[in-house]
C-alpha cells in the first residue's frame, strides 16, 4: 500500500510540474513562440540535406528521380514471389490485394470517360498495370515508396527495377529479356499513356 501511495504522490507531483512548465511557457513570449512567424511553434530545427534526401524519392513521368540500378523479368520474378505474391497472387492477378496483371481479350479497353461505362459491373475486369496505368515510372515510384505492405522502402533499386520488368512483361508491354533502368523505364509505351487527359484546370466548372 505504501508503494502505491508513493507512486501516486510522484505522479501527481510530476503532473503539476508539467503544468507549471506549460504555464510558464504560455506566459513567456520568447518560450511560447509568440511573435514568431505564423505556423512556427518555436521548436525543431531545419532538416539537413542528407535527411531530406532520404524522403526525396519521388519519380516524375519523365523519369526524374529514378536511381541507378537495373532489373529484368527474370530477376523480378523471384522477388515478386517472395515479397508480393502473398497479397497480389502468385501470377499477379489479385488476391487479398488488387490485381496487377490483366489484359482484355481482343485488345485494350476504351480509356478516358468511356472506361467506367465500358467496364460496368464486370468485376473480373479490374484496373491493372496493363490496362489502365499511363506511366511505367509511376510503377517504380509506387513500389519503391509504398511496397511491400508493412515494410515500405525495404526494397533495393535493383529489386524494384526487376519487379517493374516482371509486371510489364506479364502485361505483355515489354519483352521478357528487356532491361529496366533509369533510361529505359521512361521510354516504355504504356497502353494508356496517350489516352489520359492532363489535368491543367485552374478552377471553375470545367470538367475533363
Amino acid at each position: 500500500m505504501t508503494t502505491v501511495a508513493t507512486a501516486h504522490r510522484f505522479l501527481c507531483s510530476f503532473t503539476l510540474a508539467l503544468c507549471g512548465v506549460a504555464t510558464a511557457a504560455a506566459q513567456n513570449p520568447a518560450e511560447s513562440g509568440e511573435g514568431l512567424s505564423p505556423g512556427h511553434f518555436g521548436f525543431g530545427r531545419t532538416a539537413s540535406s542528407s535527411e531530406i534526401d532520404v524522403w526525396d524519392i519521388e519519380v516524375s513521368p519523365r523519369g526524374d528521380g529514378l536511381p541507378v540500378g537495373s532489373g529484368t523479368s527474370a530477376t523480378g520474378g523471384p522477388v515478386f514471389a517472395r515479397r508480393c505474391a502473398l497479397c497480389h497472387g502468385p501470377d499477379g492477378k489479385g488476391g487479398t490485394a488488387a490485381a496487377l496483371v490483366g489484359l482484355v481479350p481482343g485488345g485494350g479497353p476504351p480509356f478516358g470517360q468511356a472506361y467506367e461505362t465500358w467496364r460496368g459491373d464486370q468485376d473480373h475486369l479490374p484496373y491493372t498495370v496493363g490496362n489502365y496505368w499511363p506511366y511505367a515510372t509511376t510503377l517504380f515510384d509506387y513500389i519503391n515508396r509504398a511496397m511491400p505492405t508493412g515494410e515500405p522502402g525495404s526494397l533495393e533499386p535493383d529489386e524494384v527495377y526487376g519487379l517493374v520488368a516482371w509486371l510489364l512483361f506479364r502485361n505483355e508491354i515489354i519483352d521478357e529479356d528487356a532491361v529496366m533502368n533509369r533510361e529505359s523505364v521512361p521510354l516504355v509505351a504504356m497502353p494508356a499513356r496517350d489516352i489520359f487527359v492532363p489535368d491543367d484546370r485552374r478552377g471553375g466548372p470545367e470538367v475533363k
